[in-house]
């Protein structure tokens, strides 16, 4: 009898599968679909992270550039803040102060203390306390600056502005002359006739006026003088980014007549500003006190934050 073998079933495990063309297409159409569906909703989160981001950062700059003003506005000998316009830039000039305190008008009852005579010249005077070197101690060269009223270049009668300038008789030359209210410290300051008490020395000075709080200043002669710079119209350009830069200058010669701008060592606070604007009211009618606005607009991308900001000034000469 003829052997016969049966055919075998084939095994499910046995089988190979595969998708067709058609199978293929379908599936990355509908994986294409899903992925325009996620992105449509995934875009303005992502937009909205990223406009976030760039606010955060201009805010961030343009914060740091105010509170940089106002720490030197803060420091500023009094009266002598003074603001102009030219050529569509904003300058604004102050005399950063070193240190300061009040002066021994008057010795103690045992007649100790060395005091400032305002009735004739002097190169000497205890002060009354102990002296807070908030930019470094004082050194030969820093100005001496008592009773400081003006900074306008039309009004140099006590105007610290005119410090070593003949035109003004306001150098050592000239010891005494009715409006130059400034000399030239001598060397560092050392321990005074009484405890807690400074001494300091200085070029021959008659200051014509008294401090109504026996108040002095002292003023670093290379690096007192900042001028900050800032355009108060500025362009953007092809990416939506401002053009102008807000500048702190310093390091360049006190002179009566403001420099604009003034030959010194200059330093971006911020770029990309397409406004600026500084402005100065000193209050006239008590002249004890003033306010500083400041208003700095930075575009980049073609967004624009914009931080206003305002500072006490304290006159009291």
């Amino acid at each position: 009898m003829p052997l016969r073998i049966a055919p075998t079933p084939s095994s499910p495990a046995g089988s190979r599968a595969g998708f067709t063309l058609i199978e293929l297409v379908a599936v990355m159409t509908i994986l294409g679909i899903i992925a325009a569906v996620v992105a449509l909703f995934m875009r303005d989160p992502v937009r909205a992270y990223v406009d976030t981001a760039r606010r955060s950062e201009l805010s961030d700059v343009a914060d740091t550039a105010l509170r940089r003003m106002a720490r030197d506005i803060r420091l500023a000998l009094p009266n002598s803040l003074r603001v102009t316009t030219v050529g569509g830039n904003v300058y604004f000039e102050l005399l950063q102060t070193k240190t300061g305190g009040r002066y021994r008008a008057q010795a103690d009852n045992a007649g100790a203390g060395d005091t400032l005579n305002l009735s004739s010249t002097d190169t000497t005077f205890d002060t009354l306390s102990p002296l807070n070197a908030v930019s470094g101690p004082i050194v030969a060269g820093d100005i001496l600056v008592v009773h400081n009223l003006f900074a306008l270049q039309t009004q140099p009668e006590s105007n610290a502005y005119t410090y070593n300038q003949a035109g003004s008789s306001c150098t050592s030359a000239t010891p005494f002359f009715p409006t130059c209210n400034t000399a030239t410290i001598a060397g560092p300051d050392t321990a005074g006739a009484l405890a807690n008490e400074r001494h300091i020395t200085f070029a021959s000075r008659q200051f014509p006026l008294a401090s109504p709080g026996s108040r002095f200043s002292v003023v670093s002669s290379v690096s007192g003088a900042v001028t900050y710079v800032c355009p108060s119209a500025a362009a953007t350009d092809a990416k939506g980014n401002g053009t102008g830069a807000l500048t702190r200058v310093s390091v360049y010669a006190i002179t009566l007549n403001q420099q604009t701008p003034p030959a010194g060592t200059s330093s971006a606070l911020a770029n990309n500003v397409t406004a600026c604007n500084i402005q100065y009211d000193q209050q006239a009618l008590t002249q004890n006190h003033g306010i500083v606005s400041m208003q700095l607009s930075i575009t980049r991308g073609g967004e624009t934050v914009s931080l206003y900001h305002e500072v006490h000034v304290s006159n009291v000469p």
